[in-house]
């Protein structure tokens, strides 16, 4: 007869006392973390005010539409910019300069155009010739050729000193530069003139292009081939787009095939889970003793060879590991520490053969409970519809508040050594300041979006509000899901007569008493998963920031941080699925069903780990063969390498278009179900032990578990 318990009753608390009363979850409950409760509505209050406050303040057009250095947006409608939806830099050489990291804007000015120029050309050239026509279109408006004189207007930044044939990339006009023979050019040239008519090398306008602000992080890497691969990726997103109005339906139906598959998989496991289960412990039972005797061939086979029986100690560390394969003593090794797996394998089946049919038992009754509550299968298209609001408002929140604050304009001088260099200007009244005098040349220009009010002092703390709140509210999303899906299982396990005892809509039930009495439980939970992700947000963001630092006794006590947080976050999300269970079935605070959760489980820790081990192995083989069955089939259609359907399949540019999509898409799916079913096990398997602890199979505590379970476990209820 198997243990009633892993681990003795004194170590982990005492078992739950006998209640007659008991009947699967309590009906009779009261709201449970009352303050907490309080708090979550008070936090999703402020998160609407903050919200609120965002898009009072904010204004997206910011973030949509590029800005010149008058502050103006460049194709906003019913605005004189309405046609010149690009930004144009006047000297893009003036990025280079140092003083961009000052004042993150470069010191030149940017002009809203409705083209980039095409060609290489400077003002002195174009100065009074044909040339002018085309030039004058970078010029700023209302500029009229003979007002001032060359040198006058190239001080004044009234039009470029040059312009050198370029592309629209986000909105903004880069160098067209393209890579021959590893050779960087611009229009096939390698060297251009700039305003002063000095001869200069493509790679400074590389150098100025990687400095702009606006720039792509990739053109830091590799700004020669960078500009060009990313300015095609437009015209491939066409394609891609025709491809998906193409082949929608047909990736519909791949969808359509893995839902049904899913729940095929997840219904016929009450019939396949032994087969599956047994024939991966024997599939790796064969594998590890054909390692053994292989390397025994090995050793036998390098028997009398020259040099075979030298010692690993003897030849030392070699970067070139095949040496060791010519060794005996390699595969010896080799050998005994298969021969251990072996035996260790073969001796954990022999102990926990018990257990390991428990976990077979538990999976085939989960497969049986999903198919009397068939409505569980759709919760998570709520959790989805849920995690997509809050995602949403997030997403929205942060782009109003980072587009929040007025034009910011600053002293843009044409050299450094000008004393009032970013300072902050009023371009309005710019002119009439004794700043032109000083450091002729300069200009007041738009540099950023902000201010100097409270409001925009702390917009950074606005950002991090904005972030842990949507992790608060994620979290509680899953936490809902979780504790619904508990309430609707466990109703079916404490049936006595299955299913005329089950009640009627159970997961509404469920979700109801999830909703009206544990809100506050659930906000706690699901807090402090959120506190340990900020956590962890914030130690990858030091990461990041410390990637190019020496400092090695920072970087491996951060590398140290983010593990054991990593590892808190599992075990607490651990903890908290199991709490919400039993909040689900006994409807007490989160504290105690925490606290009754977890002795519960030390007290049948190796079957836990059993369970544990086992269902997210069936499951990851699950996900594994649907998805991977459905991608192949997806792969063999959009290939024509179906005859039956070659007349069906839609003309493509990209097959691995429709493909890709079908095979995340399957994924999705599938996770979806196999969430819920790992619940319904999860669930199923806390009230299997409390069942075990608390009845005894006499006429007044009959146990509520399945034939197969008291089979195996020697049980049986006594009749009246």
């Amino acid at each position: 007869m198997a243990r009633k318990t892993d681990v003795p009753s004194s170590y982990y608390g005492e078992p739950r006392k006998f209640d007659p009363n008991f009947r699967g979850p309590v009906h009779k409950r009261s709201c449970t973390d009352v303050v907490c409760c309080v708090i979550f509505v008070i936090v999703i209050l402020g998160y609407i005010a903050l919200g609120t406050v965002a898009w009072i303040h904010g204004d997206p057009r910011k973030v949509v539409y590029p800005t010149d250095s008058h502050g103006q947006f460049c194709g906003q409608k019913n605005t004189p910019n309405a046609n010149k939806a690009i930004l144009f830099y006047f000297n893009m050489l003036k990025c280079a300069n140092p003083t961009v990291l000052i004042n993150l804007q470069c010191p030149t000015t940017q002009l809203c155009v409705s083209k980039c120029p095409d060609r290489f050309a400077t003002l002195l050239d174009a100065w009074n010739t044909k040339n002018w026509e085309y030039y004058k279109q970078f010029c700023k408006p209302g500029f009229k050729i003979g007002s001032k004189s060359a040198v006058e207007v190239i001080r004044d930044e009234d039009c470029p000193s040059m312009i050198v044939p370029s592309r629209s990339f986000l909105q903004r006009c880069f160098p067209d530069f393209i890579t021959k023979n590893g050779i960087l050019t611009v229009a096939n040239q390698t060297i251009f003139k700039d305003g002063d008519n000095n001869k200069r090398s493509v790679s400074d306008l590389k150098d100025a292009a990687k400095a702009t602000n606006s720039a792509p992080k990739e053109f830091g890497t590799d700004i020669t081939g960078g500009i060009a691969s990313l300015l095609s990726a437009k015209e491939v997103g066409m394609k891609i787009v025709e491809d998906y109005a193409n082949s929608w339906y047909w990736i519909l139906i791949g969808l359509v095939i893995t839902m049904v598959v899913s729940l095929l998989f997840i219904l016929l496991l009450r019939y396949t889970a032994c087969v599956l289960l047994w024939l991966i412990v024997f599939g790796v039972i064969t594998a590890v003793g054909y390692g053994i005797w292989h390397c025994y061939w090995e050793y036998s086979a390098l028997s009398g060879k020259p040099g075979a029986n030298v010692t690993i100690s003897d030849i030392g560390f070699h970067t070139d590991f095949s040496v060791y394969l010519h060794l005996r003593q390699t595969w010896l090794i080799f050998m005994i520490a298969l021969s251990v797996i072996e035996a260790v394998v073969v001796i954990m089946l022999i102990f926990l053969r018990t257990r390991l049919r428990i976990a077979v038992a538990l999976l085939k009754e989960g497969s049986k409970a999903i198919s009397y509550i068939m409505s569980t299968l759709l919760y998570p298209i709520i959790t989805f519809f849920l995690l997509a609001i809050c995602i949403a408002y997030w997403a929205v929140t942060a782009v109003f508040l980072s587009s929040s604050g007025h034009a910011v304009y600053k002293v843009t001088p044409i050299d450094d050594k000008c004393m009032y260099a970013n300072l902050t200007c009023n371009p309005k009244t710019f002119n009439q300041t004794n700043i032109t005098k000083v450091c002729p040349g300069s200009q007041c220009m738009f540099a950023f979006y902000g201010g100097e009010s409270v409001y925009h002092r702390y917009i950074l703390v606005l950002h991090l509000c904005n972030l842990f709140v949507f992790l608060w509210l994620v979290n509680f999303t899953i936490a809902l899901g979780q504790c619904t899906l508990a309430g609707a299982f466990a109703s079916y396990y404490w049936a006595l007569k299955k299913p005329s005892d089950i009640p009627a809509c159970p997961l509404y039930s469920s979700f109801s008493r999830a909703i009206r009495y544990h809100t506050g439980s659930l906000a706690f939970g699901s807090l402090i998963v959120a506190v340990v992700q900020m956590v962890r947000v914030v130690l990858e963001y030091l990461d990041h920031k410390l990637k190019g630092s020496h400092n090695a006794c920072a970087r491996c006590l951060l590398c140290c941080l983010k593990c054991c947080f990593w590892c808190l976050e599992h075990f607490i999300k651990f903890i908290n699925r199991n709490a919400y269970i039993m909040m689900a079935i006994y409807g007490k605070n989160f504290c105690t069903s925490s606290k009754d959760a977890f002795f519960l489980l030390m007290r049948n820790v190796i079957r836990v780990a059993v369970l544990d081990k086992v269902t997210d192995f069936l499951l990851f083989l699950g996900k594994l063969l649907i998805t991977g069955g459905v991608g192949v089939l997806a792969f063999f259609f959009f290939t024509h390498k179906i005859p039956a359907f070659q007349e069906e399949v839609p003309s493509l540019n990209y097959y691995w278009v429709p493909v890709l999509t079908v095979i995340f898409g399957s994924y999705m799916i599938a996770h979806g179900f196999f969430n819920v079913y790992a619940m319904c096990v999860d669930t199923l398997f806390l009230c299997f032990l409390w069942d075990l602890e608390v009845n005894d199979g006499s006429p007044a505590r009959p146990f509520y578990m399945n034939k197969t379970l008291k089979s195996i476990l020697n049980k049986k209820n006594s009749q009246k």
